[in-house]
């Protein structure tokens, strides 16, 4: 099994990287997403991306990055975009309700085929992969953020997954220029949000109970740690959007959480680095 062709759904902070780092590796890619609003604001994450490849991968000169660019093309009609695809790479919202309704189209559309994995940080495979309608075909393949830079992939099955797709997936990793990381089994969190996550919320629940800021928790990090970045200096880099709907899926504190992100700064359009000011202020 030899993947060509790929589909990427989803056009927000990850679903464009992914895109943009395949086709940065030699392969023809689709990025999907559901109107033309959205692919416009894509085609503006990828201008944003050019940019940081050419300061951060030695091999990106203007060549590498006009040919990424021309392998890349976009789409609003899902069956269009995954006809020819071998692999469907998922990065839709972070509901359940959500990735389940696009794996349920996504799969009358696709040919038989096609391998299909989800993106997502927080669910697992299992519980998604009734409704792909080839759970055989079906995995987890987690990215990290700034994925240029910080690349490393997850990939992990649940009990249903075929070996020889779960292989054939870790070498597409490699070929994409990733650090495979193998999961033996489901794990909520994958290895690195098991090791993040909490931390993020741990910050997450200081504001949310009042005691302290979030820059004041930021600074507290980078001094004591050594740390170049504070907890939220990374959810901006993530997307608030993103962290808003975790934390829906949390406690009471983190619920708390989520209601502060909506009131004070996705409200008001403040939605991280990608949108020029989240929890700070960034240059276009």
């Amino acid at each position: 099994m030899i993947f060509h062709n790929v589909t990427v759904l989803g056009t927000g902070v990850m679903g464009a990287q992914i895109a943009f780092q395949t086709a940065y590796r030699g392969f023809p890619v689709i990025a999907y997403d559901i109107n033309d609003e959205m692919i416009d604001k894509a085609r503006k994450t990828i201008n944003y991306l050019v940019t940081h490849y050419a300061k951060d991968v030695k091999s990106a000169d203007d060549g590498a990055l006009m040919a990424a660019q021309a392998r890349l093309s976009f789409s609003t009609d899902l069956g269009e975009a995954a006809k020819k695809a071998d692999l469907v790479i998922e990065a839709v919202p972070e509901r359940i309700d959500i990735k389940r309704d696009v794996y349920t189209k996504l799969a009358s559309v696709a040919p038989p085929k096609t391998v299909f994995a989800t993106n997502s940080s927080t669910f697992l495979p299992s519980a998604i992969a009734e409704a792909t309608g080839r759970p055989d075909r079906f995995l987890a393949l987690h990215f990290a953020n700034r994925i240029w830079t910080h690349n490393t992939a997850e990939i992990m099955g649940h009990p249903g997954t075929s070996p020889e797709v779960y292989r054939t997936v870790v070498d597409f990793a490699r070929d994409i220029g990733m650090e495979p990381i193998e999961l033996h089994k489901e794990q909520p969190g994958y290895v690195l949000n098991s090791l993040l996550v909490p931390f993020l919320g741990a910050a997450g629940a200081l504001v949310a109970n009042g005691i302290a800021e979030p820059r004041d928790i930021d600074k507290t990090w980078r001094i004591a740690t050594g740390a170049p970045v504070g907890p939220f200096q990374i959810y901006d880099a993530v997307g608030l959007n993103t962290a808003y709907n975790i934390s829906l899926n949390g406690d009471a504190t983190s619920q708390r959480f989520a209601a502060y992100l909506k009131d004070n700064y996705i409200d008001k359009g403040k939605l991280g680095v990608l949108s020029g000011e989240g929890f700070y202020k960034y240059k276009s």
